[in-house]
């Protein structure tokens, strides 16, 4: 019979005992990359700029940043289905006219103009997913193609091509005020932030998300509803425009039908530079908004360097482009 010191150091070795996690500076760099490129960014900054650390000028970057953020986070749910909506900024500028035209040329309660605003959102998001799924066209970049012509001819039509203004304190709220040092707007992204990071975590939902990004046929052939959860992304896409389109009314006190142009750029840039993928099952809520921030300091410190919008352009195209090499790389060391 084997003493029990024999046993133990047996057991210590058996093959099926699972070997310690080991981390490497890789493996590190390709999870926490984003965040890597926001310190190292900021860093530059601040050495470049004594006023970049000022309070006034971090509060000024979480409240520029806000409308971007919930556009983003809309827009890294199709993203991670292997889709994209190029409708969110014709959906933002749509949803605030309704706003306005509710609220101010009708006369109606504010809290109504802020629903219809949130309505008007998640129906015209409904839409392209009903155009994506039930027609079947071939890829979601065709049918918001489409939407994103439609939805900003709508709101050109009801508005008469001209801005509405006036809007109530309610309405403005969002947008204007802070509690404490914190924009009330940014208070906003990070509830919402954490209700979407538990939504795709926690949910049978958002893990139907990221599995048909992963392989759309193979999630339908597993008993995944794969029409309905793409009909949720595109609805709450919308919704994250219009939500977006409530804080842009707060900073303008304005309903302009042509709010909200290229801004689903600035949604998809900060969704790939956050670490996800266009062809979808990559990404994180904590990643998506670390590339918004990215793309928030870098053209605040650009502006603090006194570098015009132009070059400015040019810088965040060529980090775009840097992120989405990163990710064709990173895909391919792995052999996907």
């Amino acid at each position: 019979m084997k003493d029990t010191t024999t046993i133990a150091s047996e057991k210590e070795i058996l093959p099926h005992d699972k070997p310690a996690k080991k981390w490497s500076v890789k493996a590190a760099f390709n999870k926490f990359g984003p965040l890597f490129g926001l310190i190292g960014l900021s860093s530059i900054l601040a050495i470049l700029s004594p006023s970049f650390l000022q309070i006034d000028n971090l509060t000024n970057i979480a409240r520029q940043s806000s409308i971007n953020a919930l556009l983003a986070l809309g827009m890294l749910l199709p993203i991670l289905t292997a889709g994209i909506d190029l409708s969110v900024g014709s959906i933002l500028a749509v949803s605030i006219v309704m706003a306005g035209l509710v609220s101010v040329t009708w006369g109606m309660p504010p809290l109504i103009g802020l629903i219809v605003c949130l309505a008007v959102g998640a129906i015209a998001g409904l839409i392209n997913g009903l155009l994506l799924t039930k027609l079947r066209l071939p890829h979601p970049f065709i049918s918001t193609l489409g939407t994103m012509n439609v939805f900003r001819g709508l709101a050109l039509i009801l508005t008469g091509a001209s801005p509405i203004f006036g809007f109530s304190y309610l309405m403005n709220y969002t947008g204007q005020e802070s509690i404490g040092l914190i924009p009330v707007s940014f208070l906003l992204v990070i509830i919402v932030y954490v209700i979407f990071h538990i939504f795709l975590n926690r949910t049978s939902t958002g893990r139907y998300i990221y599995a048909i990004g992963g392989n759309k046929e193979a999630a339908r052939l597993s008993g995944i509803p794969v029409d309905r959860v793409l009909i949720t992304v595109y609805t709450l896409s919308g919704f994250m425009a219009a939500l977006g389109g409530l804080v842009l009314i707060g900073r303008t006190n304005s309903a302009s039908p042509i709010a909200g142009l290229t801004y689903e750029l600035d949604a998809i840039a900060a969704v790939i530079i956050g670490g996800a993928s266009f062809l979808g099952g990559v990404g994180t809520v904590w990643g998506t908004l670390i590339g918004v921030l990215i793309i928030a300091v870098l053209r605040n410190g650009l502006n603090l360097l006194g570098t015009t919008s132009d070059l400015q352009t040019v810088v965040i195209g060529a980090v775009i482009v840097l992120a989405v090499y990163v990710d064709v790389l990173r895909r391919k060391k792995s052999g996907k």
